[in-house]
């Protein structure tokens, strides 16, 4: 695969995606000039819209006889522990290697060779390059344009990326979409005298194996808890030894996973890792073991910063809580902030499908698979800032069913730089504002149904020097028959100081996507299923979406946020009731 192209005879180009590491190519063209190197190291730049892009470093191509090497150097010093990688090529035997090593030294490969090359349609452009006469030729790879510029009037070969080899040529740029450019800059004639085909080819892997093998080497995950069972079982929960194994947990990290409110509450602490300039996701994964319904989930924070907190709930009952009579009679207990109480912080609000796992046998409906359980991926965005150090992470899953459901979680941060920073300090404020998920629900904590009657009110106190204020805000309406805010969209306004500054309706329709979590649920005579249903905020299976609301212009100083729902009224046994959450998050000047 050697001589100059034509436009009867395609360029071939070796597809081997992936990270922007290799290049390779053949013997030497007849047509190379004769007073170039035989052996050389050529810098690439990237480059946006026509902007250099120093962020991203520069990539190094070493070219010697029948061998080369790519690596890319980053633009500071890398993060501990990440993954380093390598590309390599074969000439002679016309193979190439992507090499990486992981964490504790170990290494993997991915090896392949020229066999298989897609077309390259060749142009009339021409460029200069480093002094070198450059062809233009052209291809497309997912619905990507590629512009490859290569010469062959040098014996080296090689280019900027293992995904695309001009076989007796060298790669010298490469345009993608017409934004993106990684261009030769520099060329010094010389590369290292070391043998450029490793010695140790690392355990050998197939593509996509290796493809997840690196990603994983930057991530930091964390298992919070897995396969705990969240069921209602009060004769088997020892009340008393849960609530003296909390307080002996105040000041150390443990395994062992506390459970309350009959078994319907699982708590732990634990030290997260501080990991600035990270994004930061939580994986929770549920099945039922028993339970067919759909019930309301919530993973939540425990904040420790005030006199009182939740944890005292789990230890002495929910009455030693804040809390405040509504109109209706009821005790509303540990729902808002006070001075010296914070409310648990929600994280994800889930909703547990209808019995997916425990039911998949039982039930069958022609042209559906059901999953095997109901997996829940958030971003905690401006949240993350307090899940550092020591923390109280629970989850409650409200039901009443001695099988209930089995939950897992994990924590990963995905860090959005390859290389260190310095520590940076933290300018982040927030304050967790009410939560009425009444996850002590089994121990006598009042469900969300005070907006019947009553508007949710909550003061707080907006300090000195703190900009772009927002609301993070969750709320999801229940009550399951044909009247219950369940099923009818109810407008959701918030108020601060008086003034409305958000009205929303959460509303789901798309629920008939999660039809495959869902083997239990009712199917009707008009061919639409239970979980299929249209309702306020959520559907059995997903998770509910948190809505931002910007709060600008507020001054320093005592501020009042309510919430208010046209919440409907109770219909024979059943009532409606709403789950809502807010936390403020700002930034500090």
């Amino acid at each position: 695969m050697t001589g100059a192209p034509s436009s009867s005879r395609p360029v071939r180009v070796l597809i081997f995606l992936l990270s922007p590491l290799l290049l390779l190519g053949a013997e030497a063209s007849p047509a190379a000039r004769r007073d170039a190197p035989t052996a050389a190291t050529i810098t690439f730049q990237i480059s946006y819209h026509g902007q250099p892009a120093p962020e991203e470093g520069l990539v190094l191509l070493e070219c010697r006889g029948d061998q080369a090497r790519l690596r890319t150097v980053p633009p500071g010093e890398p993060l501990a522990g990440a993954p380093r990688e390598w590309g390599h090529a074969d000439f002679k035997g016309r193979r190439t290697l992507q090499l990486a090593e992981v964490r504790e030294g170990r290494r993997i490969g991915v090896a392949a060779d020229f066999a298989g090359l897609p077309d390259l349609e060749e142009t009339e452009e021409r460029a200069e390059i480093l002094g070198f006469p450059c062809r233009k030729a052209t291809t497309v790879l997912r619905s990507n344009r590629l512009e490859i510029w290569y010469t062959r009037d040098t014996p080296l070969r090689g280019g900027p990326y293992l995904s695309l080899l001009v076989p007796d040529g060298l790669v010298l740029r490469v345009v993608r979409n017409g934004e993106h450019e990684i261009t030769a800059t520099e060329l010094r004639p010389g590369a290292s005298t070391e043998d450029l085909w490793p010695r140790d080819e690392g355990e050998a892997l197939d593509l996509a194996t290796y493809r997840a093998r690196v990603a994983a080497g930057w991530v930091t995950t964390l298992s919070v808890f897995q396969g705990e069972r969240i069921n209602f079982e009060p004769a088997a929960l020892d009340t008393a030894a849960m609530a003296a194994a909390l307080r002996a947990g105040q000041g150390a990290d443990s395994t062992a996973v506390l459970r309350f409110a009959a078994g319907t509450l699982i708590l732990r602490r634990l030290t997260l890792p501080r990991l600035d300039d990270a994004l930061l996701f939580a994986e929770l994964t549920t099945r039922s073991r028993g339970d067919a319904y759909d019930r309301t989930g919530s993973l939540f924070l425990i904040p420790t910063d005030r006199p009182r907190s939740f944890l005292d709930a789990l230890a002495e009952g929910v009455d030693v809580l804040p809390a405040f009579t509504g109109r209706d009679g009821r005790r509303y207990q540990g729902i808002t902030a006070t001075a010296d109480y914070t409310p648990p912080l929600e994280l994800v609000r889930f909703i547990t499908p209808f019995g997916v796992g425990h039911f998949n046998d039982q039930v069958r409906v022609e042209g559906v698979a059901w999953a095997d359980s109901a997996v829940y991926k958030m971003d905690l965005g401006g949240l993350a800032p307090l899940l550092r150090g020591p923390v109280w992470i629970g989850a409650f899953i409200g039901n009443y069913d001695a099988g209930g459901h089995e939950l897992s979680l994990r924590l990963s941060w995905h860090p959005g730089s390859r290389v260190a920073e310095a520590d940076r300090p933290d300018r982040s404020w927030i304050l967790p504002l009410f939560n009425t998920v009444n996850v002590l629900e089994m121990a006598g904590q009042e469900y969300g149904r005070l907006f019947g009657q009553d508007t949710l009110s909550v003061e707080f106190d907006l300090p000195e020097g703190v900009r772009d204020l927002r609301l993070r805000y969750l709320g999801t309406g229940h009550g399951g028959w044909g009247g219950g805010d369940e099923f009818n969209p109810k407008l959701n306004t918030i108020l601060v100081d008086g003034r409305p500054v958000a009205a929303l309706i959460p509303w789901r329709s798309d629920c008939a996507t999660y039809r495959s979590l869902n083997p239990a649920s009712g199917n009707f005579w008009n061919g639409v299923s239970s979980s299929d249903l249209s309702r306020s905020g959520w559907c059995p299976g997903a998770a509910a979406e948190p809505v931002t609301i910007p709060l600008p212009g507020l001054a320093p100083g005592r501020h009042r946020l309510q919430v208010a729902i046209p919440q409907g009224a109770p219909e024979g046994g059943g009532f409606s009731a709403w789950n809502v959450s807010g936390v403020l998050l700002a930034e500090r000047e």
